[in-house]
């Protein structure tokens, strides 16, 4: 068995793919595999013309993010200890994958770990998309060290270390196969958004860890798939926010939860509806209607489920949404 494979999932990236891929291929050590969601660019006439010897998987359509992963790893089953998976619009660094394999290689304990993860648009300022780490609060809500909702921090080195995290980025993080494999992967029903916590809530559910490892680094560029002004994005990550609560906690946990919730989305639809325009604040509704009445996503697998929600920060937050707009704490130093 090797030791690890990068795994890139691309739909239509011939972009992303001749402005990144040979910064991969150029400061990587393992294979790399490109696992194709059914695109109808020029994207695999231009992998097989200037990369001949990338391993190319081909779905017939475009699965998303979660069942495309999903079914393009199974192909790899059993080649490989660790995964790779890393985002097309993402800029590495030198040894970032040999950093990480090694991090988690004498960890059998954790899961799956992430780099830092920088801005390629706000050089000098950590990405929206895990940042210095992922965290959840008590009502679900993610955030990072290095950004709270929409505040990005400058980076100064604060977060080089190593920390147990609730979560690992999706845009680009090293992950132990057989248990990927074990725990059924991402929950399919996910398409994108979200099923990168989710899965790692189940993880830690099931006693693993999930942490950080700041001797490594890379520059995400984001949305690459779906950009922020995409009501299409506000809905998957409220529904699937939603599906995320609903799967890994026990009943009792979840309604009380849930409850609080509603309100708190309900403000957040009214706060769309001004800022962003009636489409996005629609699809919060259409997120939670979608919730309500389709429960595919909810018998996809029986995992462990926890009574009550403990986070692996040493101090947990509540909710991020009040911390920030009741008491204007928008740094994660803040949170403290």
């Amino acid at each position: 068995m090797k030791e690890a494979a990068i795994v890139i999932l691309n739909y239509n990236g011939e972009a992303m793919l001749r402005q990144y891929l040979p910064q991969v291929t150029n400061n990587s050590l393992f294979d790399i595999v490109i696992v194709d969601n059914g695109s109808n660019d020029a994207s695999l006439s231009f992998l097989r013309a200037n990369f001949p010897d990338i391993r190319l998987v081909l779905l017939s359509e475009n699965h998303g993010y979660s069942k495309g992963y999903n079914l393009g790893l199974e192909e790899l089953k059993g080649e490989y200890s660790y995964y790779l998976l890393l985002n097309s619009d993402v800029e590495v660094t030198a040894n970032w994958d040999r950093t990480l394999v090694a991090f988690l290689s004498d960890k059998p304990e954790v899961a799956a770990c992430q780099p830092k993860v920088l801005s390629l648009v706000k050089k000098g300022y950590f990405d929206y998309a895990g940042a210095g780490g992922g965290f959840l609060d008590h009502l679900g809500y993610p955030f990072c060290r290095g950004r709270v909702l929409h505040v990005l921090e400058e980076d100064h080195n604060q977060y080089n270390d190593s920390i147990d995290l609730d979560w690992a980025s999706g845009a680009c993080f090293c992950v132990n196969a057989s248990i990927f494999h074990q725990l059924g992967g991402f929950n399919p029903y996910y398409f994108s958004h979200m099923e990168e916590i989710d899965l790692c809530w189940r993880m830690r559910n099931e006693g693993y860890k999930i942490q950080y490892c700041g001797e490594s680094s890379v520059y995400h560029l984001g949305g690459g798939t779906l950009n922020q002004v995409n009501p299409f994005k506000t809905y998957l990550n409220f529904r699937n926010s939603l599906y995320m609560l609903k799967s890994n906690l026990e009943f009792n946990s979840f309604i009380k939860v849930f409850c609080v919730r509603l309100v708190m989305d309900f403000g957040a639809m009214m706060h769309l509806l001004f800022t962003k325009g009636f489409s996005h604040s629609w699809a919060v509704v259409s997120a939670y209607a979608d919730f309500l009445s389709k429960r595919e996503a909810l018998r996809y697998r029986k995992f462990k489920k926890v009574k009550g929600f403990k986070s692996a920060k040493t101090s947990p937050i509540y909710s991020i949404i009040l911390s920030y707009y009741l008491k204007g704490k928008k740094k994660y130093s803040e949170l403290n």
